[in-house]
């Protein structure tokens, strides 16, 4: 009768005695393994931005990648349009053009119109705020935003880099006005009245119809029922960046291209 508990009472011990003499290669291991991810801090692309740090047990503190600790791929963000989107954002934030360096928003035109391709994103707390659909002009495409400009009157959309500036009451309602901060990109903003605002095209019964959202005159309008919370959040100061993989803006944005180089002005 006591064979069966004295047989408990060995493999107990027998399995601790294994389990302590595994712990200190399993440290070293881990502490190589944090040792080569702060040596090489090209392996976390949002490293230079505050990036939350994570205790891990007896090793240093690590930096956690924002793109997939919010799982923002899954979500159908494109890895190129982040780290582009943060590229900027840092040179916005070093150069003091921003007054809130906490949230960006990155509207993803890599997307079709019936995806949600605007993200607002909490750089600090790592949070994803928003995750909706968004309008382009009517003459950058239909289902797609391919084509852009500038230029007044030309109802497409522009690319680059924005700053978010204060609100009004105008003729789409609660608006958001925006400062293209791009020379010769997205400059023309305030002349197009380039703003955010709400509409109601941009909602899912124009994609059940049509295969695509509604479209603007170049602004990047919201659904109705979110547009008013979102410019809330990402008025005065925020940084906005609107992203396709066109070749044109790519090779001609200066933020983009900054420290490629000389020192460039952006403005």
């Amino acid at each position: 009768m006591k064979k069966p508990a004295f047989k408990k009472v060995y493999l107990f011990f027998s399995s601790l005695f294994i389990f302590i003499l595994h712990m200190p290669f399993v440290f070293a291991k881990a502490k190589t393994v944090i040792g080569f991810l702060d040596k090489n801090p090209t392996n976390h692309p949002v490293a230079a931005i505050d990036s939350p740090l994570v205790n891990t047990v007896n090793g240093p503190l690590v930096k956690i990648d924002l793109y997939d600790s919010l799982c923002l791929g899954s979500l159908g963000l494109a890895r190129q349009a982040f780290d582009y989107a943060m590229k900027g954002f840092m040179v916005m934030k070093s150069s003091g053009e921003l007054t809130n360096g906490n949230i960006i928003s990155i509207i993803d035109f890599s997307k079709p119109s019936s995806e949600k391709r605007l993200f607002v994103l909490d750089v600090v707390h790592y949070k994803l705020l928003f995750n909706t659909y968004v309008a382009h002009g009517m003459q950058s495409g239909k289902e797609f935003a391919k084509r852009f400009s500038n230029k007044p009157k030309s109802n497409k959309s522009s690319l680059g880099f924005y700053e978010t500036l204060g609100t009004y009451f105008g003729g789409n309602g609660y608006s958001l006005k925006l400062q293209g901060i791009e020379k010769g990109i997205n400059d023309n903003a305030n002349k197009r009245a380039i703003v955010i605002h709400g509409a109601d095209y941009v909602n899912e019964s124009f994609i059940h119809s049509q295969g695509y959202i509604g479209r603007s005159w170049g602004c990047p309008a919201l659904p109705e029922r979110q547009h008013k919370a979102i410019i809330d959040v990402i008025k005065n100061g925020t940084c906005l960046f609107i992203f396709s993989p066109d070749n044109s803006y790519l090779s001609h944005s200066r933020i983009l291209n900054h420290g490629a180089g000389p020192m460039l002005a952006f403005k």
